[in-house]
């Protein structure tokens, strides 16, 4: 036991860093945990719906659309808006085939489809 007692006594800076630094990863993990999960107030719903999460690996899978994102707003009603957030937006043939593939999934206007480029 006196042996424990010195070595912490000794080494108290480098115990006291190694505990700081699993606290900090024990942090980051609980604020950065889950992707799926949104920010927002309780009347928000904070996880993807499965349309969003089918939508998102669908639009993944075509050609050029690359890593994709999806929101879809909907209420009573149905659908009323889609954005979607991909690297492939740049190109115009890529968000034709979004449009496309997203009137055709959730049976809504095309106006109502906003596609944006993601941020490299």
């Amino acid at each position: 036991m006196k042996k424990l007692t010195e070595y912490f006594k000794e080494h108290k800076k480098i115990l006291l860093i190694s505990v700081l630094l699993i606290v900090l990863i024990a942090l980051a993990f609980a604020l950065y945990g889950s992707k799926n999960k949104v920010t927002g107030t309780s009347s928000v719903n904070t996880e993807m719906s499965a349309s969003e999460i089918k939508l998102t690996r669908i639009l993944s899978e075509i050609d050029g659309v690359g890593k994709a994102e999806v929101m879809i707003n909907e209420s009573e009603k149905g659908v009323e808006g889609v954005i979607i957030v991909c690297e492939g937006a740049y190109n115009i043939m890529t968000r034709n085939d979004i449009l496309n593939a997203v009137t055709t999934a959730l049976k809504v206007e095309k106006n109502n489809i906003a596609i944006y480029a993601m941020n490299k």
